[in-house]
């Protein structure tokens, strides 16, 4: 074990002071394999599986399928597994394919996949959402158009405007007071299910076009009333979400938010109003802000690289000093601790990578010189023996 990994008893003295010594010591590291305590969890390393949807549930159900999805990767050593975006009503759906959470039917299932994740030495994490305008779509392997009708199991979406994500996609309803209230009572009721069902981090999903994005956008958002056009207003529903769920929270759980931090087009959201959504967020008691990005309208011209948004991570963290996750085209154990030890984030968020190396986690802590964490039933095997 190394010293950043050991536990805080094994560094402090008496009252959680630093132990006295001769001569001087070096302030730990903190890296990719140190445990990050958030409120009363802690996660074994600051490696995050990112909510990734599947597309394969049936009304919403987890089934098989996610259990060793998310499991296996528990198994393979992440600290953190948060499972897809998982709506909180049936109309908030991406896809009819989607994990839903909209009904207390959906609590079991869900909780049979905590348990195996904790089981495993990892945090169980989910990722609350509603696709708006970008919802009632096919399956990304039929095309994924938002061409669903209702004859073929689609349903109307809903928007802060009527304003459609794409040329062909449907319209959507603009919502009024009531179906906004009625968002955060879903949000409410959905907070409530995830955390009877064991999960201990609640994530919000406000990034990627979806919903809440859509709020705070002025490129989707034309509203007229307290809903649209300042900052202040556009940013009114995300934060009466983040603070509902937050108070439902119990204080020694954490409650992540996703946002993008630009929506890479002129006269979108950007980077320095991330910057002032996160400081209200970090009000409000939200722990970590899930820096992504893009996914609003499809005609952005990303600048897809190596690493691309962990400059967003950063400049976020620096500027407010709440915690900050960073994702997007992470692929390597020496490119994700650096992104740890420079202090551009706080967690690093994996997802294509994890789809392709479950154990992705073990091979990092080979690769830093830590400790192979394999699943008992596998390090007798792959792990030397010494006597």
């Amino acid at each position: 074990m190394t010293e950043s990994a050991k536990p805080e008893s094994d560094r402090t003295g008496a009252h959680g002071c630093a132990a006295e010594t001769d001569h001087d010591r070096e302030v730990p590291e903190i890296d990719l394999l140190s445990p990050l305590k958030i409120r009363g969890v802690t996660l074994r390393n600051r490696i995050v599986m990112s909510p990734m949807c599947q597309y394969v549930a049936k009304d919403g159900f987890a089934d098989d399928w996610h259990l060793v999805h998310l499991g296996s990767r528990a198994s393979g050593g992440v600290g953190l597994v948060i499972a897809e975006a998982t709506a909180v009503t049936a109309d908030g759906r991406i896809t009819p394919g989607d994990l839903g959470i909209w009904s207390d039917e959906h609590i079991a299932p869900l909780a049979r996949i905590v348990r195996f994740v904790e089981s495993q030495g990892a945090v169980a994490g989910i990722q609350l959402a509603h696709a708006g305008r970008k919802a009632s779509c096919d399956v990304p392997w039929n095309g994924g158009a938002g061409l669903l009708t209702a004859d073929v199991g689609g349903w109307p979406v809903i928007g802060p405007s009527a304003i459609p994500f794409s040329e062909g996609s449907p319209v959507p309803q603009a919502l009024d007071q009531s179906g906004i209230d009625g968002v955060v009572k879903d949000f409410e009721a959905a907070t409530r299910r995830a955390l009877a069902a064991g999960f201990k981090v609640i994530e919000v999903h406000a990034a990627h076009g979806y919903l809440l994005h859509q709020f705070l956008s002025p490129l989707s958002n034309q509203r007229t009333d307290d809903y649209g056009g300042s900052l202040e207003n556009r940013m009114r529903l995300p934060l009466r979400v983040a603070a509902a769920v937050r108070q439902l929270v119990p204080a020694e759980l954490p409650v992540f938010v996703r946002i993008s931090a630009t929506d890479w087009v002129e006269g979108g959201w950007d980077a320095e109003q991330s910057v002032v959504l996160s400081r209200r967020l970090q009000e409000l008691g939200i722990d970590l802000i899930d820096v992504s990005s893009g996914a609003l309208v499809p005609y952005a011209k990303i600048p897809v690289s190596k690493g691309y948004q962990v400059t967003f991570a950063r400049q976020i963290r620096e500027a407010t000093g709440i915690k900050t996750g960073a994702v997007g085209l992470i692929t390597e154990a020496h490119q994700a601790d650096e992104i740890i030890t420079s202090g551009a984030a706080d967690l690093v968020f994996l997802a294509r990578e994890l789809l392709r190396e479950p154990y992705w986690a073990i091979q990092a802590q080979q690769e830093l010189g830590g400790e192979p964490a394999w699943p008992i039933s596998y390090g007798y095997a792959v792990q030397r023996r010494t006597r």
